[in-house]
């Protein structure tokens, strides 16, 4: 029986996408977990039956996880920073007015 391989490329780019979505107050922690989820899935099926999968494409998998995994933390700190700065500002409204100020002093020093 020829062994199956599994290929890590989607986990790699919903990663990948993922950490770059940081930037947006850590929201990339949606398709980081994602990855994640579809690398431990992929996995546990490997471990399941491992004369079915090629040992390469079992690393590489594993490393695909250790992405996600990595870019799954950052965002959720990310995320949980950006929820302490605006409870700090003093709720939504608060952040949104200081927002606001800042809009209006830079278009006041164009």
């Amino acid at each position: 029986m020829e062994q199956q391989k599994l290929n890590p490329t989607l986990v790699y780019v919903l990663a990948i996408i993922g950490f770059l979505c940081c930037c947006f107050a850590g929201l990339g922690f949606i398709l980081a977990g994602i990855a994640f989820f579809i690398a431990q899935s992929k996995l546990k099926e490997a471990k399941l039956n491992p004369e079915n999968f090629e040992p390469n494409s079992v690393k590489a998998m594993n490393t695909a996880k250790t992405v996600a995994l990595v870019s799954l933390i950052i965002n959720v700190l990310y995320f949980c920073y950006a929820i302490f700065q605006i409870y700090s500002m003093g709720g939504w409204d608060a952040y949104m007015e200081n927002v606001q100020q800042i809009m209006e002093q830079y278009q006041q020093a164009q």
